[in-house]
């Protein structure tokens, strides 16, 4: 037996090498794709090649016996690692009459994924950080687009010492909070203005299948090549009005925040063994607990700027407060009925979402399952 099954595992190892073999020459011939993106000016995500691709590839698996679902993992795996490696071509400057770009905390992270990008393009990129002031007059004579990046508790204050940029300089940021940053840009700059919302981090590998939300300020025919700029990175635009993306913000980043914040300190007074917990947990709940780590590990400053931006979050909160002390007191009167009622009531709410919601997680949490490590 033991012979046996080495020799089945010697050509499992054989086959896995000509995998290898294969993707390697798939990863070239995808940066000869990038070369000819970068010259044309094409985007480098396409949503409908990718789909028609993996529709093929789905209907091919099928008829040969191999499961569609694992064909589309490995090849949504391998685009994923083609887009990064597709921006290493660079990208085609779309305005290349532009002056320079600056970027007010360009030596942030978020800033500096910016600055990679323009520069990539083949824009000039200037960085205006916070020990720089003394020159940014120098700076900011010779700009074409200025784009904001500090910690939101600063971005008005520092849009504010902006006032002397040229008439036709595009003035824009990158905070997660839009109405009173467009308004202060509004005030300070007759020229062309437009609230930027990147809704990733600045670890992402590339900007492919990325949303940046966009708020129309003032001169929006002037910006429009930055947002076709947008699109060859790869990533996907949002148009919303600054007040609607700021309720949006209120339940998608600052009450989510506020529970993981929330939940990490009640595991921290109650103090369990996490290495117990991980062991004791399905793939649901080890993400769940992950997602809430996660948080811990970046700057708290950051996600105290975001959950104290406004009153409005603030307001969510207690809203949310009362809501959690409603479902608890179901729980005090040990009333299952009203409990499956309120479920319900949910339920219909999410309506055709939930199996949809459903569907995506369980992917989800296959592609997490396949992550662990049990010894």
């Amino acid at each position: 037996m033991a012979v046996e099954l080495t020799h089945l595992r010697d050509q499992i190892d054989a086959v896995d090498k000509q995998m290898l073999s294969l993707l390697a020459q798939r990863l070239a011939l995808v940066e000869q794709v990038g070369e000819v993106k970068s010259e044309h000016g094409l985007p480098i995500y396409a949503p409908d090649r990718e789909a028609a691709m993996l529709a093929s590839r789905r209907h091919e698996a099928e008829k040969i016996g191999v499961p569609p679902q694992l064909i589309e993992d490995i090849l949504r795996r391998t685009m994923r690692e083609s887009y990064a490696s597709e921006k290493d071509s660079g990208f085609k400057c779309l305005n290349p009459e532009l002056r320079s770009v600056v970027i007010v905390g360009g030596n942030g992270q978020l800033g500096g994924l910016f600055g990679r990008m323009f520069t990539l393009s083949g824009y000039e990129v200037n960085i205006l950080g916070s020990q720089d002031w003394h020159r940014a007059d120098q700076l900011l004579a010779n700009a074409g687009m200025v784009v904001v990046t500090v910690p939101i508790h600063l971005t008005e204050a520092v849009i504010a010492k902006l006032g002397n940029l040229p008439p036709d300089c595009i003035l824009c940021d990158l905070t997660s909070v839009k109405s009173k940053p467009l308004a202060t840009m509004m005030k300070i700059h007759s020229g062309p203005v437009v609230g930027l919302h990147p809704m990733f981090g600045p670890d992402v590998p590339s900007l492919a299948k990325q949303v940046i939300v966009y708020c129309d300020g003032r001169g929006e025919e002037h910006y429009q090549w930055l947002l076709k700029q947008f699109s060859i990175w790869g990533a996907s635009l949002c148009q919303i009005d600054a007040a609607e993306h700021d309720h949006g913000m209120t339940l998608i980043q600052a009450l989510r925040h506020f529970t993981s914040f929330a939940y990490g300190l009640h595991l921290s007074r109650e103090n369990p063994n996490i290495d117990k917990l991980l062991q004791l947990s399905s793939p649901i709940y080890r993400l769940e607990l992950a997602m809430v780590g996660r948080l811990f590990a970046q700057d708290p400053n950051l996600y105290g700027d975001i959950i104290l931006s406004s009153q409005e979050n603030i307001d969510m909160i207690k809203r949310f407060h009362r809501s959690f002390g409603e479902a608890l007191a179901i729980l005090d009167s040990k009333d299952k009925q009203a409990f499956v009622a309120s479920f319900e009531t949910v339920s219909d709410w999410f309506g055709d979402y939930s199996q949809q919601f459903l569907d995506e997680s369980q992917k989800l949490l296959k592609q997490a399952n396949d992550s662990i490590h049990r010894g």
